[in-house]
């Protein structure tokens, strides 16, 4: 039995990723929460993504299948390629491993007050392993890694079975 024609994959991918990211916005825009240097990398995937999910509804559209699944296959690369910068912001929150210098390290050791002054106004204002927000435990990086690894995961089969 069928949960999802893989005709609907190149859809549910571009809508999925544009909740995502439009999300993102809402949380950056309406509630306050400004975003890192590495929630800023996330979102570019989701661009890829929504742009490669229309080109295959529209290929869809168009009836031809097989391209839609190279769309849709490209759609889910992206969406990979976010799952993994979440999953990798994620064990920065949670202190697992270093995080970029620009954004979770200490930096060096300022070697006089104008130095120290150069670095403070240099300095991003957000942190990278600073958690702002949380649902059931999970980061915004972490829902990230999760949503868009299963929606990668329907991308891959979806495209997969419409190349074929």
């Amino acid at each position: 039995m069928r949960i999802l024609s893989p005709r609907a994959a190149p859809a549910l991918l571009a809508h999925g990723s544009a909740a995502l990211l439009l999300g993102a916005l809402a949380f950056q825009h309406w509630v306050g929460l400004a975003p890192c240097a590495l929630c800023l990398y996330q979102r570019w995937p989701h661009v890829v993504a929504i742009a490669a999910g229309l080109a295959g509804m529209f290929l869809i559209r168009q009836g031809r299948a097989q391209a839609a699944g190279w769309a849709t296959l490209v759609a889910a690369a992206a969406l990979a390629v976010t799952a993994a910068i979440g999953a990798y912001h994620a064990g920065v929150e949670w202190q697992w491993w270093q995080g970029p210098q620009a954004c979770s390290g200490t930096g060096p050791v300022a070697s006089s007050a104008a130095s120290l002054r150069e670095q403070l106004l240099a300095a991003p204002v957000i942190r990278c392993d600073d958690i702002v927000w949380s649902l059931f435990g999970i980061s915004m990086a972490g829902w990230n890694f999760l949503l868009s690894g299963a929606l990668a995961l329907v991308g891959l089969r979806g495209g997969w079975t419409l190349t074929r």
